[in-house]
């Protein structure tokens, strides 16, 4: 029986605070400023707005609330603000999925969006879904009720659906605040959040005021709404601080490239979904391929997705990713072509074993914040959006009934988003995933898929569990086997660097890192010393690097590349002690994704 890490390996309490004799945080979530004399003169006081509702995200989930709530006043001739924070440059901005999507919540929504111009068009016209080998492909049956099925949905470049989304909320009179990276959840007295402020500007990287610093602004509201998608810093805040979660979510990371391909290859309105090869039978994960006509371009979106419960801290989810493009059959579609766009981004895999409690005083979570996505369809689009809605009807309801109040609770949103194909489509898989953690792998999946959701549709009395958290199953290097990774051509595979180029991604690099470690010498005590330092390889951006000490070049440091940073929140998921905490930096650091 393989020893767990976490088991093995106890964090002395004695564990040291510096790396060569200087912190490696210096972020004033760790390194408080109270007790720092360079900020004893600085004005920390911060002007204020306030609102009916602020809504933290400016993704599917969030502009559907804001959507939603907007009708809603103006149907009833009612005054009421809404304000939508996002991080990103641009709304759309940090937006990167498959995607696939269902229109239903849409139709709700936004009945008339072809009229409109939304960019969603190019419908699933023939697809498929097959079981890799090394060199072989063996097809697995699609028909209806069959999860990944897709014929009728619509292939889509999801940044650019969010970015008109969000059009529409400013026609519909929301205030939308691109730019703007929420920072820190606001509380009244009585424990009831009372709304975010936004981060500080101007703070040196050694957690020293710069001449332009800047406070931050507080937003006030009787609601907010946390939209941040998945793992997102607030949303881990106050699940923590309201005790809303009973089980541990479990999580994927995507990783996705842009291809515009050779005309002569390019099938629109073809998709295909595959598991298997490169991954072991034991390790949860798979591909997606789909092609899109998009202004005339022939495009394929692919990608791959690593399941983030796998032991082996040898495993890298972005070699694993290269390599799968090596296959026959996905190379020929490839070759040719010309990569156009890069990314990778966590997500929730939990299903409807991992959903909180959805609302708590002051506030409420949606979307992926919540967990709303269906990994057994990859899909959470649809499941998003109509979550926002909900909570929108069960906010507008609450401040209706009380207007004279601070602060509302939307506990009837809670139990209608129960009531909606949003949790109902969650119960009805929630057996897959779990099912494939068994020593059969994926093989034992799905012939549990096909006995108890495509014939029973997951009416089976019992709940699988997922087991530990994430970062709880990695064991030790050492009980572990090494894996090598052909070296990249240029052409089909990649370079992580040249990858990380693709992004855009930017940051401000006088700014203290907002990877922050809770302590320093954890990644070399514990990370590296016991697990190989898992954070070089599980991070698609290249952020973490093991370098040799410039006090003793025989040790190594680790050395934190906070600008390669795309916010895909793996580091936060997987780290084995969960040491590293993100926060948000700057706001518009960070990718800038251009329809992905």
């Amino acid at each position: 029986m393989r020893t767990s890490g976490i088991q093995l390996f106890r964090v002395s309490a004695q564990l040291r605070n510096v790396v060569n004799g200087q912190w490696q945080t210096t972020h004033y979530t760790i390194k408080d400023r109270k007790s720092d004399p360079r900020w004893k003169d600085v004005d920390m006081a911060r002007e204020h707005d306030v609102f009916d509702v602020v809504i933290v995200g400016g993704g599917p989930s969030g502009l559907s609330a804001a959507i939603r709530l907007r009708q809603l006043a103006e149907k009833a001739q009612k005054e009421l603000r809404v304000a939508v924070v996002e991080k990103a440059s641009v709304i759309g901005g940090h937006t990167l999925s498959g995607a696939v999507i269902e229109t239903r919540a849409l139709d709700e929504l936004i009945p008339n969006w072809k009229e409109l111009g939304a960019p969603i068009h190019q419908k699933v016209s023939s697809e498929s879904i097959a079981i890799l080998t090394e060199s072989g492909r063996i097809p697995v049956p699609v028909f209806p009720g069959v999860p990944l099925a897709n014929h009728g949905n619509y292939i889509v470049r999801l940044g650019k659906v969010v970015q008109w989304l969000g059009e529409q909320a400013e026609a519909a009179g929301v205030e939308v605040w691109p730019e703007i990276a929420a920072s820190e959840v606001l509380y009244n007295e009585d424990g009831s959040v009372k709304g975010i402020a936004t981060n500080d500007v101007g703070i040196a990287k050694d957690g020293s005021p710069k001449e332009g610093f800047a406070r931050g602004m507080e937003f006030h509201a009787k609601c907010t709404i946390f939209a941040e998608g998945c793992r997102g810093h607030l949303s881990k805040q106050v699940l923590d601080k309201f005790d809303l979660r009973t089980h541990p979510m479990t999580y994927g990371i995507g990783l996705k490239e842009l291809w515009e391909i050779d005309p002569a290859k390019h099938r629109p309105g073809y998709i295909e979904h595959t598991m298997g090869w490169p991954l072991n039978v034991d390790q949860y994960g798979g591909s997606f391929l789909y092609h899109i006509e998009d202004g005339g371009q022939p495009l394929v979106s692919v990608g791959f997705v690593v399941a983030l419960d796998y032991a082996n801290p040898h495993l890298n989810p972005y070699k694993e990713f290269q390599k799968y493009k090596t296959h026959p059959s996905i190379s020929k579609q490839l070759e040719g072509g010309k990569r156009i766009g890069y990314g990778a981004r966590a997500l929730n895999e939990g299903g409807f074993q991992s959903v909180p409690k959805l609302h708590f005083p002051g506030g409420c979570l949606v979307g992926c914040s919540a967990g709303f996505l269906n990994v057994a369809k990859l899909k959470g689009t649809h499941s998003a959006m109509k979550s926002g809605i909900v909570a929108a009807e069960a906010i507008f309801d609450e401040i209706q009934k009380k207007e004279d109040v601070e602060t509302i609770d939307p506990v009837e949103y809670d139990k209608n988003v129960r009531e909606t194909y949003v949790v109902k489509e969650l119960k009805a898989t929630r057996n897959i995933r779990p099912s494939f953690n068994t020593s059969l792998g994926y093989i034992g999946g799905l012939i549990y898929s096909g006995l108890f959701y495509v014939f029973g549709r997951g009416v089976e009395p019992w709940t699988l569990s997922h087991g530990k958290k994430d970062n709880e199953k990695l064991v030790p290097a050492k009980e572990s086997k090494e894996i090598e990774y052909p070296k990249p051509d240029g052409k089909l595979t990649f370079d992580l660097l040249t990858s990380v180029s693709l992004t855009g991604t930017n940051h401000t690099e006088d700014q203290p890192a907002h990877l922050t470690l809770k302590n320093d010498q954890v990644p070399l005590d514990v990370n590296l010393a016991v697990f190989g330092g898992p954070e070089a390889r599980f991070c698609p951006a290249g952020v973490y690097e093991f370098v040799p000490s410039e006090a003793d070049e025989s040790k190594k440091r680790l050395q934190i590349n906070a600008q390669n940073c795309i916010h895909c929140k793996t580091c936060d998921i997987k780290d084995p002690h969960q040491n590293i905490n993100w926060v948000t930096p700057e706001g518009g650091g960070g990718p800038k994704y251009e329809g992905m």
